[in-house]
């Protein structure tokens, strides 16, 4: 089975093909096979990428052409766990019509040895089945445009450290526009105030300095 395509992988593997390191190399230090080093180089090629060039050649739409290209094939439009879901139909047909919530049959799916995320699910029984949420949700207002930006951190997985020289925990400091939903992301080796703080003044600086955040606010809410 194909694993699914990391976009912060391809990104690693790509920085460190160009800075001149090869396949090998690559492969020990974004902890990746080789192959899968390969893979993501000829796709980045095919899509342009000059490896004497600046890592400013990794935009969006290059790593978007990468993972499209190098993303396990899906004759349905679907990928494998969506599979998994159409193979337990029946099941989770049944546990919806009992009014079991998403959370609860996650759990149930589980049990039967079907790994699947929440998210997923939920996109499944929308489409395939009578579910329809919980209908009881109060709305919550979002508020003003640049009035509130969300902070929160998450982990991300291992990458390397070119200062440390080893591979560590990277995480992610997210800030997220309440109202836009507009989406800021800020990785970081360790999550002290410091690197806090170096996080809200990047974002501040993203967001082009109106979407409620600034550096008092982010280390006050840190």
């Amino acid at each position: 089975m194909f694993r699914e395509v990391s976009v912060i992988e391809v990104v690693e593997v790509l920085r460190c093909w160009m800075s001149g390191a090869g396949f090998r190399r690559v492969a020990g230090m974004a902890g990746v096979d080789r192959k899968t080093v390969r893979r993501y180089v000829g796709a980045a090629v095919a899509a342009g990428l000059d490896r004497d060039g600046g890592v400013e050649q990794l935009t969006d739409e290059l790593i978007g052409a990468v993972v499209a290209a190098v993303r396990p094939d899906r004759p349905q439009g679907h990928g494998a766990v969506w599979e998994a879901l159409c193979a337990k139909h029946n099941r989770i047909e049944g546990w919806v019509k009992e009014g079991l919530t998403v959370v609860k049959i996650v759990d149930l799916l589980a049990r039967e040895g079907v790994l699947v995320p929440q998210r997923t699910l939920h996109r499944y029984c929308q489409q395939r089945t009578e579910y329809r949420g919980r209908r009881d949700t109060v709305p919550v207002a979002d508020g003003e445009p640049g009035v509130e930006c969300q902070i929160d951190f998450a982990r991300i997985g291992m990458l390397f450290d070119s200062e440390a020289g080893r591979r560590r925990v990277v995480h992610a400091l997210i800030f997220t526009a309440v109202y836009s939903r507009h989406m800021f992301v800020w990785l970081t080796f360790s999550q002290t105030l410091e690197a806090i703080i170096a996080g809200c003044e990047a974002a501040w600086r993203f967001f082009g300095g109106y979407a409620g955040v600034d550096t008092a606010v982010c280390a006050q809410a840190a």
